[in-house]
Protein backbone atom coordinates (compact mmCIF):
# COMPACT_ATOMS: atom_id res chain seq x y z
CA UNK A 1 0.00 0.00 0.00
CA UNK A 2 1.71 3.38 -0.60
CA UNK A 3 1.62 5.94 1.58
CA UNK A 4 -1.04 9.19 1.61
CA UNK A 5 0.75 12.20 0.31
CA UNK A 6 1.34 14.32 3.59
CA UNK A 7 -0.30 17.43 4.05
CA UNK A 8 1.55 20.56 2.83
CA UNK A 9 2.97 22.67 5.64
CA UNK A 10 -0.12 25.19 6.89
CA UNK A 11 0.16 28.34 6.97
CA UNK A 12 0.88 31.18 9.29
CA UNK A 13 -1.71 33.58 9.73
CA UNK A 14 0.22 36.39 8.29
CA UNK A 15 0.68 34.53 4.92
CA UNK A 16 -3.40 33.34 4.98
CA UNK A 17 -4.00 37.17 5.37
CA UNK A 18 -1.36 38.21 2.68
CA UNK A 19 -2.99 35.63 0.67
CA UNK A 20 -5.66 37.15 -0.28
CA UNK A 21 -3.95 40.30 -2.01
CA UNK A 22 -2.56 38.14 -5.36
CA UNK A 23 -1.82 35.29 -3.69
CA UNK A 24 -3.11 32.03 -3.61
CA UNK A 25 -6.05 32.95 -2.67
CA UNK A 26 -6.75 36.01 -4.54
CA UNK A 27 -9.65 37.88 -3.86
CA UNK A 28 -9.94 41.52 -4.42
CA UNK A 29 -12.16 42.04 -1.96
CA UNK A 30 -10.23 41.53 1.03
CA UNK A 31 -6.66 41.92 -0.62
CA UNK A 32 -7.10 44.88 2.52
CA UNK A 33 -6.25 41.94 4.81
CA UNK A 34 -2.54 42.76 4.00
CA UNK A 35 -2.33 46.07 5.30
CA UNK A 36 -3.22 44.90 8.71
CA UNK A 37 -1.76 43.98 11.72
CA UNK A 38 -2.18 40.52 12.60
CA UNK A 39 -3.92 41.22 15.80
CA UNK A 40 -6.30 43.85 13.47
CA UNK A 41 -6.87 41.16 10.84
CA UNK A 42 -7.62 38.42 13.69
CA UNK A 43 -10.42 40.76 15.52
CA UNK A 44 -11.76 41.02 11.89
CA UNK A 45 -12.22 37.65 11.20
CA UNK A 46 -13.49 36.79 14.11
CA UNK A 47 -15.70 39.98 14.44
CA UNK A 48 -17.02 38.81 11.04
CA UNK A 49 -17.76 35.27 12.21
CA UNK A 50 -19.42 36.76 15.46
CA UNK A 51 -21.72 38.81 12.90
CA UNK A 52 -22.38 35.69 10.81
CA UNK A 53 -23.84 33.85 13.55
CA UNK A 54 -26.33 36.95 14.52
CA UNK A 55 -27.37 36.69 10.59
CA UNK A 56 -28.23 33.16 10.83
CA UNK A 57 -30.78 34.42 13.84
CA UNK A 58 -32.46 37.25 12.30
CA UNK A 59 -31.35 36.58 8.25
CA UNK A 60 -29.98 40.27 8.59
CA UNK A 61 -26.74 40.42 6.53
CA UNK A 62 -26.84 44.20 6.15
CA UNK A 63 -24.03 43.81 9.62
CA UNK A 64 -21.80 41.80 7.18
CA UNK A 65 -21.96 44.51 4.66
CA UNK A 66 -20.87 47.18 7.17
CA UNK A 67 -18.14 44.85 9.30
CA UNK A 68 -16.77 44.39 5.59
CA UNK A 69 -16.33 48.18 4.61
CA UNK A 70 -15.84 49.44 8.09
CA UNK A 71 -12.36 47.53 7.75
CA UNK A 72 -11.89 47.46 4.40
CA UNK A 73 -11.80 51.89 4.93
CA UNK A 74 -9.18 51.08 7.86
CA UNK A 75 -7.27 48.90 6.07
CA UNK A 76 -6.77 51.01 2.74
CA UNK A 77 -6.47 54.56 4.78
CA UNK A 78 -2.61 55.72 4.35
CA UNK A 79 -1.62 52.42 2.76
CA UNK A 80 0.48 52.63 -0.39
CA UNK A 81 3.87 54.66 -0.87
CA UNK A 82 2.39 57.27 -3.16
CA UNK A 83 1.34 60.36 -1.45
CA UNK A 84 0.84 63.76 -3.40
CA UNK A 85 1.30 66.81 -1.10
CA UNK A 86 0.30 69.71 -3.43
CA UNK A 87 -1.84 69.59 -6.48
CA UNK A 88 -2.86 72.52 -8.34
CA UNK A 89 -6.04 73.85 -8.43
CA UNK A 90 -8.07 75.76 -10.32
CA UNK A 91 -11.30 76.83 -9.98
CA UNK A 92 -14.64 76.73 -12.45
CA UNK A 93 -14.50 79.92 -15.06
CA UNK A 94 -17.77 79.24 -15.70
CA UNK A 95 -20.77 77.43 -14.35
CA UNK A 96 -21.35 73.75 -13.52
CA UNK A 97 -23.80 74.30 -16.25
CA UNK A 98 -22.50 75.92 -18.86
CA UNK A 99 -19.13 73.70 -18.83
CA UNK A 100 -18.45 70.72 -20.75
CA UNK A 101 -17.12 67.97 -19.05
CA UNK A 102 -15.04 64.61 -19.55
CA UNK A 103 -15.04 61.60 -17.30
CA UNK A 104 -11.42 59.85 -17.10
CA UNK A 105 -11.35 56.26 -14.51
CA UNK A 106 -8.77 54.07 -13.83
CA UNK A 107 -11.32 51.11 -13.82
CA UNK A 108 -9.92 49.67 -17.31
CA UNK A 109 -12.96 50.64 -19.24
CA UNK A 110 -13.05 49.93 -23.28
CA UNK A 111 -15.50 49.84 -25.81
CA UNK A 112 -16.40 46.42 -27.35
CA UNK A 113 -13.60 45.66 -30.39
CA UNK A 114 -11.35 48.23 -29.11
CA UNK A 115 -9.59 45.83 -26.33
CA UNK A 116 -6.49 47.60 -25.40
CA UNK A 117 -4.66 44.02 -25.45
CA UNK A 118 -2.35 44.17 -22.65
CA UNK A 119 1.11 42.74 -23.41
CA UNK A 120 -0.11 41.99 -26.69
CA UNK A 121 -2.46 39.61 -25.43
CA UNK A 122 -5.91 38.91 -27.59
CA UNK A 123 -9.45 38.56 -25.13
CA UNK A 124 -7.06 38.46 -21.96
CA UNK A 125 -9.67 37.47 -19.13
CA UNK A 126 -9.54 38.55 -15.51
CA UNK A 127 -8.24 36.25 -14.27
CA UNK A 128 -4.83 36.20 -16.31
CA UNK A 129 -5.12 40.20 -15.49
CA UNK A 130 -4.62 39.31 -11.97
CA UNK A 131 -2.42 36.93 -12.67
CA UNK A 132 0.10 39.42 -14.21
CA UNK A 133 -1.02 42.45 -11.77
CA UNK A 134 2.89 42.54 -10.80
CA UNK A 135 3.72 43.21 -14.72
CA UNK A 136 0.79 45.75 -15.18
CA UNK A 137 2.65 47.80 -12.69
CA UNK A 138 5.19 48.19 -14.50
CA UNK A 139 3.90 48.97 -17.59
CA UNK A 140 2.72 52.52 -18.66
CA UNK A 141 -0.50 52.83 -18.88
CA UNK A 142 -2.62 52.29 -22.09
CA UNK A 143 -5.75 55.10 -22.41
CA UNK A 144 -9.25 53.74 -23.93
CA UNK A 145 -10.98 55.98 -25.47
CA UNK A 146 -14.69 55.56 -25.48
CA UNK A 147 -17.18 58.08 -27.19
CA UNK A 148 -19.77 59.51 -25.05
CA UNK A 149 -22.57 57.89 -26.75
CA UNK A 150 -21.43 54.50 -26.22
CA UNK A 151 -24.29 52.47 -24.98
CA UNK A 152 -23.58 50.49 -21.17
CA UNK A 153 -24.02 47.18 -23.09
CA UNK A 154 -20.93 47.84 -24.88
CA UNK A 155 -18.92 48.54 -22.77
CA UNK A 156 -15.80 45.80 -21.18
CA UNK A 157 -14.16 46.17 -18.07
CA UNK A 158 -10.49 44.39 -17.04
CA UNK A 159 -8.51 44.93 -14.34
CA UNK A 160 -6.13 43.14 -12.32
CA UNK A 161 -6.10 45.21 -8.84
CA UNK A 162 -10.13 45.20 -8.17
CA UNK A 163 -12.74 42.71 -8.42
CA UNK A 164 -14.59 43.79 -11.43
CA UNK A 165 -17.98 41.83 -10.58
CA UNK A 166 -20.07 45.30 -9.51
CA UNK A 167 -18.71 47.20 -12.54
CA UNK A 168 -19.85 44.58 -14.58
CA UNK A 169 -23.20 44.48 -13.63
CA UNK A 170 -23.79 48.01 -13.25
CA UNK A 171 -20.64 49.98 -15.46
CA UNK A 172 -21.81 53.05 -13.97
CA UNK A 173 -20.23 52.16 -10.49
CA UNK A 174 -16.76 52.54 -12.03
CA UNK A 175 -17.83 54.22 -15.28
CA UNK A 176 -20.39 56.76 -14.54
CA UNK A 177 -21.04 57.39 -18.26
CA UNK A 178 -25.46 57.14 -17.68
CA UNK A 179 -24.84 59.11 -14.75
CA UNK A 180 -23.36 62.04 -16.53
CA UNK A 181 -25.28 61.65 -20.07
CA UNK A 182 -28.19 61.87 -17.10
CA UNK A 183 -26.97 65.58 -15.99
CA UNK A 184 -26.20 66.82 -18.92
CA UNK A 185 -30.19 65.97 -20.34
CA UNK A 186 -30.89 67.64 -17.36
CA UNK A 187 -28.90 70.70 -17.69
CA UNK A 188 -26.79 70.60 -14.75
CA UNK A 189 -23.86 70.26 -16.77
CA UNK A 190 -23.19 71.87 -20.11
CA UNK A 191 -22.37 69.18 -21.66
CA UNK A 192 -19.85 66.50 -22.52
CA UNK A 193 -16.85 65.94 -24.30
CA UNK A 194 -16.84 63.69 -26.89
CA UNK A 195 -15.49 60.71 -25.57
CA UNK A 196 -14.94 59.74 -22.00
CA UNK A 197 -11.27 57.88 -21.17
CA UNK A 198 -10.23 55.05 -19.08
CA UNK A 199 -7.14 53.07 -17.86
CA UNK A 200 -6.05 50.40 -16.08
CA UNK A 201 -4.36 52.25 -12.56
CA UNK A 202 -2.50 49.39 -11.84
CA UNK A 203 0.27 50.83 -13.66
CA UNK A 204 3.58 52.46 -13.47
CA UNK A 205 2.99 55.52 -11.41
CA UNK A 206 6.28 57.85 -11.96
CA UNK A 207 6.06 57.98 -15.65
CA UNK A 208 2.42 58.72 -15.26
CA UNK A 209 2.45 61.21 -13.13
CA UNK A 210 5.52 62.81 -14.72
CA UNK A 211 4.84 62.61 -18.66
CA UNK A 212 1.51 60.37 -19.24
CA UNK A 213 -0.53 62.33 -16.67
CA UNK A 214 0.27 66.13 -18.36
CA UNK A 215 0.02 64.48 -22.04
CA UNK A 216 -3.39 63.49 -21.16
CA UNK A 217 -3.95 66.94 -19.64
CA UNK A 218 -2.93 68.70 -22.63
CA UNK A 219 -5.63 66.68 -24.59
CA UNK A 220 -8.19 67.69 -22.91
CA UNK A 221 -7.52 70.74 -22.43
CA UNK A 222 -7.12 70.40 -26.68
CA UNK A 223 -10.87 69.48 -26.43
CA UNK A 224 -12.05 73.03 -24.73
CA UNK A 225 -12.83 70.53 -21.17
CA UNK A 226 -13.13 72.91 -18.47
CA UNK A 227 -13.43 69.90 -15.60
CA UNK A 228 -12.80 66.54 -15.18
CA UNK A 229 -14.82 63.70 -13.26
CA UNK A 230 -11.53 61.50 -12.16
CA UNK A 231 -13.14 58.53 -10.50
CA UNK A 232 -10.19 56.15 -9.15
CA UNK A 233 -10.83 52.17 -8.31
Amino acid sequence: MSELPTDPTPDSFTAFKDSFSYGARSDLNFKFLKNLSDADAAGFVQELLHRLGDAFDDGDMSRLLEHVLTWQARGYAGAGRWTYVDAPFTPLRKPLAASRLALLTSSGHFVAGDDPQPFGIPHMTQAQAEARINDFIQEEPVLSVIPTDTLTANLRVRHGGYDIRSAQADPNVAFPLDRLRELAQEGRIGELAPAAYSFVGACAQTPLLKRIGPAWAELLQAQAVDAVVLVPV
